[in-house]
Parts: C-alpha cells; structure tokens; sequence
C-alpha cells in the first residue's frame, strides 16, 4: 500500500489482489497530472466537477477514490480494476456506491459534462471507447486524458480529434502529458470498426479455418499471436466428460479448440477483461454453434471454480500489468489451477521461454514436465498429485 498526496487530502490506495511484497504504486504521474489539473494547479482554475463526471480507464481506482465525493461513473475493461476500486473506496472512508462502475461492454451515460480517460495500452480499447462516449458528450463537455509520454503517440492524438474534436497537450511533467479536446458536434465520425474478425491458418489442429472474433483491446486482436499458435499444434488430445477451463482465454481461441477436438467436453473460459469474455463467448458460438454448452466468467483467474472440480487448465498467462513487467498474475493463476484442479488434474502452459515458469510450476505442484519446445517458446504440463 502507498499513500497519495493531493490538494484535497491524503489517500491510501493499493492494487488488487493487494500483495504487501508488491513495490507497484496504484497511480503513477499521469494520475497526478490529471488531479493537479483539476484542481487548477497550471492556473487555468479549477474544473466543474458539479456535473456527470466519468472517468474511463482509471487502473486501479485511484482517480474514482480521489474524485468519489463527485460520485462519478467509472469505465473499465478490467475486473481487477474495479475490485481495486471497491477496496480504495473503503480503505479511505467512502461508500461503495460513491462511484458508478460500469464495464466496457456496458451502455454508458446520455450525458457526460466531464470526460476524465487514463490513454490504454491498447489504441483499439481506446478507439472503441471514444466511438461509445462521442454521443454523450456536448460542447461544454471538459474532455482530458492522460497517459505517461510513451503511451501518448500520434495516432493516440487523432483517435481524439476525428472522433470527439480538436485536440492538444500539455507540456510533458514527470513524464507524463495530458490531452485537452474540445468536442465538435458536427463531426461524424465512421462507425467503430470493432469487432473484428478474421479466419485461422489451416495447420493449428481442431480450430484450422475457423472464425474469431475481437472486440477492442483484445491481445493480437488482428491476428492470431505466435504463442497461442505454437499452443493450438500442442494442446493435450482428450476425450470423455472433461472439465475443462481456459484461463486467461483473451479470444477464446484455445477454449474452442479444445471443446470442438472433444464435443463431450465441458468447456469454462475465464477473463478479467470484460471485452476478452465477449470475445470469447462470440468465437466459440461462431464456431461451435448457439446450442453448445459453456460458462464465460470475468473474475479474478480460478476464485470462482470450486476446489477440486477441474480436470484440465489451459493456460498461457500474460507476463505484463499495463507497463510493468511482472509474473505475479502468472504466479496467481498456477496457484488457482492447482486448486481448482482434482487429484490427477493437469495444467498445461505456454509461455516465452526465458520467464522460466518451469521453476514456478515445480514449486506449485511439485512436478513440470516440457511437453514441446522451440527457441522462443514452451509448452509445459503440470500434475496435481
């Protein structure tokens, strides 16, 4: 946990799951610009927050704590993002319903008197996002974003001014920069283009040919990614009545290969990411049919499979929290698989073959066999005994 300091007060705010060995902040300068704006600090004055207030993106809730006695509407992607949200809220006095959090997939507000949106990693989520927001806003909206420099790009620029209106930054401060926009009614702006989808290469098993489905911000949401490749040649080949989860399923490409390789196969796809579990649960219906039988979770990995009810994890774990390289969720996912699994249950793993996750997965369940391998990745298999 770590403290902010800001004009109105001193907030005490963590990530969540909150691990006290965890040296992340949750906020960074780009917070800090955006709240110093807000209250006037470049001598502009201080922002009406009196009106509908919603912030978009805001990591781990940071922003919604600092803002919470504005009641603003919250617009995140991300789960974990707002069970951060919930426990800041508390941590620092606030009721719960202080803030309003919708997720990516909900309908947003018919009116928003002030924009508030932390830039995403992803300029698709982005682009998606503004498409959403555009008719909400008037031309007195006050539109902001912040990002650190290195997340603010050109092309991050023009998403703003072809879809919401004229746009310009700030001065860059601690390496971050702000965007000020000013919505233009007369634009009309092309639809969103998101979902997206394109068809398999023909050599990656049960799934060759098929059809996937993105919405915005999915991983490789163009394309299919190396790894996930390399995985789809090598998943397990299984029959029977197999309880089977793919976590972490961003797409939801290897779920769906393993329930069309094994129809009797019941079939569990878990996200924190609202857009990844609509991914999902559109290209499993592309391609095994509406009347198929699946669950589509977003939760924090296994917390919602019962202990000892899964016979088969799928899994290739994302290495990245925003733009801090950690293997923490990765680390938290094996440890949920091993719970979740029954005595016999396997967890199989791809992953870059420098993160080792071979050591992690012999600590967890005490065994890894390598199942495939190739100068840049691995496939690796766990038993729980």
């Amino acid at each position: 946990m770590n403290r902010l300091t800001t004009s109105k007060g001193d907030y005490d705010l963590a990530r969540y799951p909150e691990n006290p060995r965890d040296q992340f902040r949750a906020w960074d300068a780009a917070d800090e610009y955006l709240l110093q704006r807000l209250q006037g600090a470049d001598g502009e004055g201080p922002v009406d927050l009196t009106g509908a207030v919603v912030v978009v993106g805001d990591r781990w809730g940071a922003l919604s704590t600092v803002l919470a006695g504005h009641r603003p509407v919250q617009i995140t992607d991300s789960y974990l993002a707002q069970r951060a949200t919930l426990a800041n809220l508390t941590r620092n006095g606030h009721d719960v319903d202080d803030v309003r959090l919708l997720s990516a997939r909900d309908t947003p507000p018919d009116r928003i008197d002030v924009l508030l949106v932390r830039v995403p990693k992803s300029l698709a989520l982005l682009e998606d996002q503004l498409h959403r927001l555009a008719p909400a806003v008037h031309p007195g909206t006050v539109v902001i974003g912040t990002g650190m420099v290195k997340e603010i790009h050109t092309s991050t620029l023009r998403l703003f001014e072809r879809i919401i209106g004229a746009t310009r930054t700030s001065l860059a401060v601690k390496k971050a920069r702000l965007i000020f926009c000013t919505p233009d009614p007369d634009l009309a702006p092309a639809p969103s283009p998101w979902p997206y989808r394109y068809e398999l290469p023909g050599d990656v098993g049960a799934v060759s040919g098929r059809t996937v489905v993105n919405h915005a911000g999915i991983f490789c949401a163009d394309r299919l990614d190396i790894g996930t490749r390399f995985f789809l040649s090598r998943l397990p080949e299984r029959s029977g009545r197999d309880r089977v989860v793919d976590l972490g399923c961003g797409n939801g490409v290897i779920g769906t290969a393993a329930a069309l390789a094994n129809p009797d196969a019941a079939v569990t796809f878990i996200d924190e990411s609202y857009q990844a579990v609509a991914s999902a649960e559109a290209t499993f219906r592309a391609n095994a049919g509406t009347e198929a039988e699946a669950r589509f979770l977003v939760g924090d990995g296994m917390g919602d499979v019962a202990p000892g009810s899964v016979d088969l994890v799928l899994n290739n774990p994302p290495f990245h929290s925003h733009l801090a390289t950690t293997d923490a969720t990765a680390r938290n996912m094996f440890h949920g698989a091993r719970t979740a699994l029954r005595q016999g249950g396997e967890l199989w793993v791809v992953g870059n073959r420098h993160l080792g996750y071979h050591t992690q997965l012999r600590r967890i369940f005490g065994n890894c066999t390598t199942v495939a391998g190739d100068p840049k990745f691995v496939v690796l298999r766990a038993v729980k005994r």
